[in-house]
């Protein structure tokens, strides 16, 4: 193999490729990127055995052929050339590959492309294309509320399906961790209809994320009930998805929800923070007290005092006093892309709606603590 390209373009492709691999792995292959030349330019490929990303990027191809190198320490070492360097990949019969640019030369240890492992995706059932803008925005609208618990494996994504709303379908997107939801809406794309309920792991949510670079492109999806593939670019994401049955979320959206507030959203979110100062990491709990024109929030710990801000709101049903996790309700706040907020309430043990006002495309539930 002999390929020779820009250092920038190698680099782009690596930086796309590389997160992938894990840094520590007992199965040495898979601490490497796959580099093939071929007529369309090189092909890289990293895998950690439940995501793979691939992207050709162009180059002078010397001599067809593949091999494996390190994925972080190539990366780091074409991150440490020169802005504008060309860079010459070849690899030799000894088990190792000659990378050259302008007066540096590294020997490095590469592992036969035999041994790297495929991530064969079977049929792929359903296809459709979406906007890269509309896809960021599923994503970035419910990725905080992802759990971290590995017990509950079915809530470590963001659960998409198509939902039919007054004979319209929508291709929604919903995350949870059990203390707080989040669930996006946008119109499902043609193709999209029939498609099943997914789990997408947050790992994949995180990548196809950093991966929408174009605010112009149009994304390909492919997917079954057990994998679905990105296609963004020149960057091609497949995962497997999570094997489990997500919960039915919406038997904990509130429907009876009566009492409205809206505030607005910046004044909101710096007084929770400002009040949050004083509370114990472990219980970050604010109260707010809700009464006619008028939000007080508090807190109060026992080692530190109490913090006390009073905010001018529109609210004119009775009053209320509720609790929540201070930094779940800055979370949602920053969510949030009108000036206002709206908060639907029942009581003080119930569940409370957050949206940006009513009919919004997103919606937060977010479940009280007691204050």
């Amino acid at each position: 193999m002999k390929v020779t390209l820009e250092r920038s373009a190698l680099l782009k492709s690596l930086g796309h490729v590389h997160r992938v691999v894990e840094r520590r792995n007992t199965i040495p292959i898979l601490s490497n990127v796959l580099l093939s030349a071929s007529g369309d330019g090189l092909q890289l490929k990293a895998t950690d055995l439940d995501l793979e990303v691939t992207e050709i990027t162009p180059a002078d191809i010397g001599q067809k052929g593949a091999t494996t190198l390190p994925a972080h320490t190539l990366y780091e070492i074409v991150r440490k050339l020169p802005d504008g360097a060309q860079v010459s990949l070849e690899a030799g019969d000894n088990g190792q590959l000659q990378l050259r640019s302008g007066r540096s030369r590294f020997n490095l240890q590469s592992l036969p492309e035999g041994d790297f492992p495929d991530l064969a995706t079977g049929d792929l059932t359903h296809a459709f294309k979406i906007a890269a803008p509309e896809l960021k925005r599923l994503i970035d609208k419910t990725q905080f509320a992802i759990s971290n618990e590995e017990t509950r494996y079915y809530l470590n994504g963001v659960f998409m399906h198509v939902a039919e709303v007054d004979g319209q379908a929508f291709l929604r997107a919903v995350a949870t961790d059990g203390h707080r939801l989040a669930r996006l809406e946008t119109p499902a794309p043609s193709g999209a209809v029939g498609m099943p309920g997914i789990i997408i792991p947050r790992k994949a949510v995180a990548e196809v994320q950093k991966l929408i670079e174009d605010p112009e492109a149009e994304i390909g999806v492919e997917l079954s009930s057990t994998k679905i593939r990105f296609t963004i670019g020149p960057v091609v994401l497949t995962t497997k998805l999570i094997d489990g049955s997500f919960p039915d979320y919406a038997r904990v959206i509130p429907t009876q929800n009566d009492k409205f507030l809206t505030v607005e959203r910046k004044d909101f979110a710096e007084a929770v923070d400002r009040v949050s100062t004083i509370s114990s990491e472990r219980g970050r709990a604010v109260k707010l007290a809700v009464s006619e024109g008028k939000l007080v929030l508090s807190v109060t710990n026992p080692d530190s005092g109490s913090a006390v801000e009073e905010l001018e709101v529109d609210y004119d049903g009775g009053a209320l006093e509720i609790g929540f996790n201070a930094r779940y309700l800055l979370d949602i706040a920053g969510q949030l892309d009108s000036d206002t907020a709206l908060f639907k309430m029942n009581d003080s043990g119930s569940p409370t709606i957050i949206m940006d006002r009513d009919g919004a495309s997103a919606l937060y539930v977010l479940m009280p603590m007691r204050v």
